[in-house]
Formats: C-alpha cells, structure tokens, sequence
C-alpha cells in the first residue's frame, strides 16, 4: 500500500512535466515571438559591480564588443566595492571610443535591487539592459533583442545560455530544458523567468523592485506584464556564464535563485488567474513546477522508501542506495542519455532546499563573487 501511494504521489508531481510535454507538442514554437525587424533605440546598460577589479575590464571588453552604434550606448555602473573597480570603469573609455559611462558609488553596500534601483533611476535611454559582470554577451545580443521591442506590445526581452562555461553538463541540460519552457510560455503569451545575464526593458515601464528582492530581473518583468505589456524569451538572444556541476557547489548558486524564484510567486500570488493566459497557463505551470511538485517528489520518495523497508526489510536499503548513487553518477556528467533527468531531479532538490530556507533563514538581497566561477571565464 505504501510503495503504490508513493507511486501516486510521484505520478502526481509529474503532472507539470506532462503538461508541457503535450502543449510542446501541440504548439511546436520555435524562436522569438514576435515579428522582429531591425530597430535601434537609445539603450542604457546598467552593470551593478561589487569587488570586480580581477574581472570588470574584461566585461567592459565584451560591451565595447556588442554590435551597436556607440552614440546610442549609456554604460551605468552601480558600484559597492571597496576594491579599484569603480577606478577601472571610469578610466576604461578614457580614448572616447566607449559609450558614455556613469559610475554611481555607493557609500554603503546596500544590497542587490536597491542598486538596480537606483541604476534604473539613473539610466536616461529609451530601452534599459541589466547585466552580470560575470557574464559574456554574444556580439549581436543588443541587435537581438532590440528587434523584438519593434512591437509597442513587448515591455520586456530575455535571452538565453548559449554557452555555459566550466563544462557542467548537468546546468546545460537544464538550461537546454528551460529554452524549451520560455519559448512555448512566451508563444502563449509571456515568460516567466528573466536572466541576469541579459534582461532588457522599456525605461518608461520599469518600477522599482522590493529591496530584499532575490529575483529582481524575474520581479520586474512580472511587474510589466502585469501593467499590461508582454515580457517575452528571445532564444537568439545569446549570453554565456558559469555554473558548477558538483551537488554540493550547485546548491549556492541554484538554490539562491530558487529562493527568489519562490519568493516571487507566492507575493505575486495574486496575479494568479489574471493577465490572460500569462496568469492561466504560464504562473500556474510554474507554481506546480516550483513550489508544488518539490514537496510531492519528496513526500513520494520519502512514502517510497519506508514501504521498501516495511516490504522488503534491509533489502529495502537498495532504494535510497540506488539514489544516492544517481547523484554521485550525475554530478560527474556521467548519465549519458539520462543526464537531462538528473538536472531535473538537481532542480527540485534546489527548489524543496529553497523553500525551507526561505522559512527558517534570512535572505537579504546580499550577493558575494564566486571565485570558482570567475575562473572559467579565463
């Protein structure tokens, strides 16, 4: 009895993935939205630097880089480092080749969103693009993604990983996974997850995110489309950055964003049912995703396990065994053709992990450099 309702309980945290398999299927999208044609608004890049002096004039290089007119490029610079940074950014453009550039210093590190905030208060162009200083744009991501702001109707663009750098297998599995849902979910109407690494909006649409936000990107671009405006996933948008394959190096860097994902959703529950088929179809697939179907995988596995043991004894320890071994193996980018169902499984474990995190510890929008990281950049 137990072993059959442990069975249920999985089949029914499964319903997610079902879903979207048979509106894939049905739908078959493919590419941007929107019907795209060469545009080019003014844009302001808001870079927010903490302690980046090792890595800050490489990223300067990749905006120098972008194929865009230079004349209509702003670079705003929100910094909270005690290191050179702020110094290297002012002198980087020294030749004038550059595009204007505006370093905001903060006297005390304030956290993540509060200087997003204050970068878009800053920024004085048509479109505002945030990005990651450990990241790299692809040269025509700008051109990418301003072609989809051609429609009046689009508020928001994102992008996707193109490359992610440090060889692990099992982000780029997932990564691969999530073009699929942000593709299908913005051809229905709008994406829900917005990346750090590129994420574009209309300057005139964009408010303020909560101070202790911890998907501030993902927030903002909720907050647009629910003043009326699509917020869409553009796949030929394309940008790289690095991310461990280790469970135990994945859990900071993944469950923080979980954290925030989860976070999200449930203050915006709200929205809910609302915003046409972005709150019908897009936020409920991601509630049964994010929040649901982590606690019934657990709770099935859990039930799992002890009817193993009530049924089998000490022959019941295979189950857990067996699990802990597809860890181990997935981890190492060793599963072949069954590594994508690791990055799933990786996925939820961050999601349940973020989820008692959120209840029992502080999450202030603080964010520290990862070192590891920064060095598959090299």
């Amino acid at each position: 009895m137990l072993i059959e309702f442990g069975i249920g309980l999985l089949a029914v945290a499964a319903v997610p993935y079902l879903l979207f398999g048979v509106l894939y299927a049905w739908h078959r999208p493919s590419g941007s939205p929107i019907e795209k044609a060469p545009y080019e608004p003014t844009v302001s890049i808001v870079l927010p630097t903490y302690n980046e002096a090792a890595i800050v004039e490489r990223k300067l290089a990749d905006i120098a880089a972008l194929d865009y007119p230079v004349e209509k490029l702003e670079l705003v610079v929100v910094d909270a480092s005690d290191d050179r940074t702020p110094d290297l950014v002012e002198s980087y453009f020294d030749d004038g080749e550059g595009p204007t550039v505006r370093v905001i210093r903060e006297t005390d590190r304030k956290g993540l969103a509060i200087a997003l905030n204050e970068g878009y208060a800053a920024a004085t162009n048509e479109i505002i693009v945030k990005t990651d200083c450990d990241s790299k744009l692809a040269p025509d991501a700008l051109r990418e993604a301003m072609a989809n702001f051609v429609d009046p109707e689009v508020g928001g663009v994102t992008g996707r990983t193109g490359e992610v750098l440090g060889g692990s297998e099992v982000e780029s599995d997932y990564r691969g996974m999530q073009t699929h849902i942000q593709t299908l979910e913005s051809h229905l109407d709008s994406t829900f997850i917005f990346h750090g690494p590129f994420s574009a909006f209309r300057r005139d649409l964009v408010v303020p995110v909560d101070a202790d936000s911890l998907a501030d990107d993902s927030e903002l671009a909720l907050r647009v489309r629910r003043n009326g405006h699509r917020v869409v996933f553009d796949p030929a948008v394309r940008y790289a950055e690095a991310a461990h394959s280790g469970f135990r190096q994945r859990r900071t860097q993944k469950d923080r964003r979980a954290m925030g994902l989860i976070r999200l959703l449930t203050r915006q529950a709200d929205a809910l049912g609302r915003h046409g088929r972005y709150g019908r179809a897009v936020l409920p697939f991601n509630w049964l995703f994010m929040i649901v179907g982590p606690w019934l995988a657990a709770a099935g596995l859990t039930v799992l396990t002890v009817g193993a043991f009530a049924s089998f004894g000490l022959a019941g320890v295979a189950l857990p065994l067996a699990l802990a071994a597809f860890v181990a193996v997935g981890s190492r980018d060793a599963l072949g053709p069954f590594q994508p169902f690791y990055a799933l499984f990786d996925t939820q474990v961050s999601l349940l992990h973020a989820a008692l995190a959120l209840q029992f510890t502080a999450a202030d929008g603080q964010w520290e450099p990862e070192a590891e990281l920064r060095e598959a950049f090299d």
